[in-house]
């Protein structure tokens, strides 16, 4: 019997940034690939193509095209956040590139995961003012992604709610990516969707962590190395933008106008979706 192939797209979330083991990462869609299989009559080959800091542009032009040369049976897309901290954000052009890449892997027949994902202002626990403008940036990205999952027949998790949300043993020492705990509970939950649906054969995954969480010491030595970097790269692009969306919402707030930006955020919304109902839609291969 031919393996039944799993092909995982996205960003760190997906490569498993969080997850170490031993000088790699794991992550959700590798602690998924044994539930997938229920033994030896379906055996599952499992490529990992997210890379961190990839944006919707990247998984269309460069991990879908590899990703469809494989032949998936089951791939996972989950992207969106990094799209949300950069100065170039545009909802229309992250719907249009979503609709593709659902597009091309359901034309395959292949199962197709998707999640909507947390907001990065809320986890990093950033005043509100800073906070505002990427929830709102986000709801928008979760609102599409919901929108095309159901156009699409995706099965679709909802990441942005539950109690894991709050719980900080879920989370890494950088406030925005799962630690194992995290990581663990999203293969739980894909797993429990996928095996409504029949597909799903294997073990559920087990929601206890295999290595014991890192000390204080050595989270504070990752946000003082690796941590430090990271905020620095994506300050270096979202910040100027950032201010300018902050000021925007101080203007508002004293104005009491501040619902016009939500307002403006949902037609923004409504019309890249409207956008695709009544468009050609291209070959994304």
């Amino acid at each position: 019997m031919r393996p039944l192939r799993f092909v995982a797209l996205g960003d760190s979330l997906t490569e498993g940034v969080g997850d170490p083991v031993g000088e790699a990462w794991r992550g959700w869609a590798a602690l998924l690939v044994d539930g997938l299989s229920d033994g030896q009559d379906t055996p599952v080959e499992f490529t990992n193509l997210a890379v961190s800091g990839a944006q919707t542009r990247d998984v269309l032009e460069q991990q879908t095209p590899a990703a469809l040369a494989l032949g998936p049976d089951v791939v996972s897309v989950v992207i969106g956040v990094n799209d949300t901290l950069r100065c170039t954000f545009d909802i229309h052009a992250v719907a249009a590139r979503l609709d593709r890449v659902y597009a091309a892997f359901r034309a395959q027949d292949a199962v197709l995961l998707t999640a909507c994902l947390p907001d990065p202002g809320a986890m990093l626990g950033l005043p509100g003012v800073l906070a505002r403008p990427l929830a709102r940036r986000q709801r928008a990205v979760n609102t599409v992604v919901h929108a095309l999952s159901e156009r699409h027949g995706a099965v679709h998790l909802h990441a942005a709610e539950g109690a894991w949300l709050t719980d900080r043993a879920m989370w890494s020492a950088d406030r925005l990516h799962p630690g194992e705990r995290g990581h663990r509970q999203l293969a739980l939950r894909f797993h429990a969707l996928l095996e409504q649906e029949g597909i799903a054969t294997g073990d559920t995954p087990s929601a206890e962590p295999e290595f014991p969480a890192p000390t204080r010491s050595a989270s504070l030595w990752w946000l003082a190395t690796a941590g430090t970097g990271w905020v620095a790269r994506r300050c270096t692009d979202l910040l100027p933008q950032l201010l300018t969306l902050a000021a925007a919402e101080v203007r508002h707030r004293a104005r009491g106008t501040s619902a016009r930006l939500d307002l403006s955020a949902s037609h923004a919304v409504a019309s890249a979706l409207a956008a695709l109902s009544v468009a050609e839609q291209p070959d994304a291969a």
